[in-house]
């Protein structure tokens, strides 16, 4: 407890909620571990326990704490799919650069794919997965098909890569690109789906610089939209 601290009266639980986090990091805690008590932590803070609640709680909705009756607060797992769907509505979201948008995601997902490449050889289900999914996209309907099975697609392959912190980034950059999916023409459809299958197609074949050009080319081609 030796890093915590008394706070000033500014912004009392978000500097809690923050001393909280650097306690979490510095004492390298697991999910699971146990953190102090609330009423200890209000103590050493030198706050109330209603702005001790409001920080934990903040915390909680990010998953980065659990509090569990009868076991106190303890280390949590981040649900990160609350929090890009919590980040979705935030209107400052859909002001960011299109097009630093469209590079940042050229860089994350190419550059996993030399990660794809040598896990895909060593398992083949991860071929039949993606190979799955680009099959789905030639029966889509409605453009929320197609965006759902864009977004189940693109997540899959940064999986495949087995770089588990990327993923979750790739997943904040879905949110961003809602705005351009949603303008996507019918008859893109169809490219989409053989540009998928194309790229799953060359990574199978381990031709690394051909499956970046693909994949850069579609994520691309999102330029004309902008």
């Amino acid at each position: 407890m030796s890093m915590l601290k008394t706070l000033s009266r500014r912004k009392i639980s978000d500097q809690a909620a923050q001393q909280i986090k650097e306690f979490i990091v510095t004492e390298r805690l697991a999910p699971g571990d146990r953190l102090p008590t609330e009423s200890k932590l209000a103590e050493t803070f030198g706050i109330s326990r209603l702005s001790l609640r409001e920080a934990t709680k903040a915390l909680e909705f990010l998953g980065i704490v659990e509090a569990k009756a009868g076991v106190g607060l303890t280390v949590g797992q981040i649900d990160f799919e609350r929090v890009t769907d919590h980040l979705g509505f935030h209107p400052a979201l859909h002001r960011a650069d299109p097009l630093q948008l469209i590079d940042t995601r050229v860089v994350i997902e190419t550059g996993v794919l030399p990660h794809v490449i040598r896990r895909m050889a060593a398992d083949h289900s991860i071929y039949d997965r993606l190979h799955s999914l680009a099959n789905r996209f030639r029966s889509a309907r409605k453009l929320q098909t197609w965006i759902d099975l864009d977004i189940e697609f693109h997540r899959t392959l940064l999986e495949s890569s087995g770089l588990a912190p990327l993923v979750a980034f790739g997943d904040l950059l879905h949110v961003f690109f809602q705005q351009f999916r949603e303008s996507v023409k019918k008859a893109e459809w169809q490219d989409g789906a053989e540009s998928h299958q194309r790229l799953i197609d060359v990574l199978r074949d381990g031709k690394l610089e051909l499956a970046t050009d693909e994949l850069r080319q579609h994520i691309e081609s999102h330029k004309i939209r902008v």
